[in-house]
């Protein structure tokens, strides 16, 4: 059976080449554009009804979350100390290398412009002096910034309810935090019916893409996956450095060590499946008796390290596609998005989480998220470079924390401490 991936890449397909054909060919497609743009603003509005929801509710349990595991001991807070300093640098190296790789190849500024007109975009929303940034920080209506999608107060606001939800009393915190539990889980329904509609909604967005850019718009997205394998690759390859420098380990035994784990990522694009060739890895580097069994299972479950830089690397896309500029201030601001989504959005499949990872970030920096879907489509490829990238960072980290934390640990089989970490823990 047909995966829904392998689906919607045959929707983004045949909908740029049908699109670009009709182009070429002067084809009558005033009408065809007519009935796409309708059919793919619906299926596009049917996932942006579920952002405000999804992001406001997974930032008040992922911070409870994470707030809970800080409480688990001092070996527990490093590493999450750890995982949040990597995802920043993550975020960060997006930022750096994204708007000169993306900025090495862009398509005539004429099939940008049609782009842009097909696809409504509208005018470039005026950027706000930086007083009046500071000022809108804080939201003074709640409802009214989730009404307008403003995504950064509303981020702040999540993220002090979360944090006070952890203040109260566990009796009354805990039907709190079930109830946005049940939203989240709710909405992450709703997502996962519309997606079962995506090769339809895709096709129809491609197919007006295709008609405005041509020939043109499968170079635009080919650019846009190389541009994320290096980025992805580059991350990767800085773990090795970093379990030298902080790990106290030999280069060569950590590659032989993770590459078995990075075999099982590329092949299945889980770092859930490649956890017991990490297991082993950490075995075969003598961690067993310095690491306590929460920290790999707890990489695994919270630590996603291409994900920043990926987040940057759309917004910044859908920016020069729509024909946005965006400046330092504005992709420092996404960088910042980016990371505090990837440390409280854990533990979904890619696809199911997409929007909610990768639309706030766009939406606060004023870029149109239209072309997101097509950006979603073609993720696949690269995907098996970030779960390459995650794994290989997750037995880093482990390493890394490992080797500098109190032995509190009674000895024993890692991989009995780490099943049972597993199991707590996923």
């Amino acid at each position: 059976m047909m995966s829904q991936a392998a689906r919607i890449l045959i929707g983004l397909a045949a909908g740029l080449l049908l699109g670009a054909v009709g182009a070429w060919a002067g084809w009558p497609l005033d009408a065809s554009l007519a009935v796409t743009g309708v059919v793919g603003g619906l299926w596009l509005d049917a996932l942006r009804m579920t952002v405000i929801p999804l992001v406001f509710s997974l930032l008040v349990t992922g911070i409870a979350s994470a707030a809970a595991n800080a409480k688990a001991g001092g070996v527990t807070r490093r590493a999450l100390s750890l995982f949040a300093l990597l995802l920043l640098f993550s975020a960060l190296l997006g930022a750096l290398l994204g708007p000169v790789l993306l900025g090495a190849w862009s398509p005539p500024a004429g099939a940008l412009a049609a782009l842009r007109a097909g696809l409504e975009l509208g005018e470039t929303p005026e950027i706000p002096s930086v007083t009046d940034w500071f000022r809108g920080l804080v939201p003074t209506n709640v409802v009214s910034a989730a009404a307008e999608g403003s995504i950064v107060p509303l981020t702040i606001f999540a993220l002090s309810f979360g944090f006070a939800a952890t203040r109260l009393a566990p009796e009354k915190a805990a039907p709190l935090l079930a109830f946005f539990d049940s939203v989240a889980d709710t909405m992450l329904v709703i997502v996962r019916f519309v997606l079962l509609l995506a090769p339809i909604g895709v096709f129809a967005l491609a197919f007006t893409v295709g008609a405005r850019l041509g020939i043109g718009a499968g170079a635009v997205l080919a650019h846009y996956v190389v541009v994320q394998i290096a980025v992805t690759l580059i991350l990767a390859l800085s773990m090795y450095p970093l379990v030298v420098l902080a790990g106290r380990l030999r280069l060569a035994a950590f590659a032989r060590a993770v590459a078995p784990a990075q075999a099982v990522a590329a092949s299945t694009q889980s770092s859930l499946a490649s956890l017991p060739p990490m297991l082993a890895g950490a075995e075969r580097l003598n961690l067993e008796r310095d690491v306590p069994p929460v920290v790999l299972p707890l990489a695994v479950g919270l630590f996603r390290i291409a994900a920043p830089a990926s987040i940057v690397i759309v917004m910044l896309a859908m920016a020069t596609m729509s024909g946005v500029e965006v400046g330092p201030t504005q992709i420092a601001i996404a960088a910042l998005l980016a990371t505090i989504n990837t440390l409280v959005i854990v533990g979904l499949p890619n696809q199911v989480t997409f929007f909610a990872a990768y639309a706030p970030p766009a939406l606060a920096v004023g870029v149109p998220i239209e072309l997101l879907p097509l950006l979603l489509a073609v993720d696949t490829i690269p995907d098996i470079f970030y779960t390459v990238s995650n794994v290989t960072a997750d037995l880093a980290v482990t390493s890394v924390v490992g080797r500098n934390a109190t032995k509190n640990e009674p000895p024993g089989a890692l991989s009995d401490q780490i099943s049972r970490g597993v199991t707590a823990r996923l």
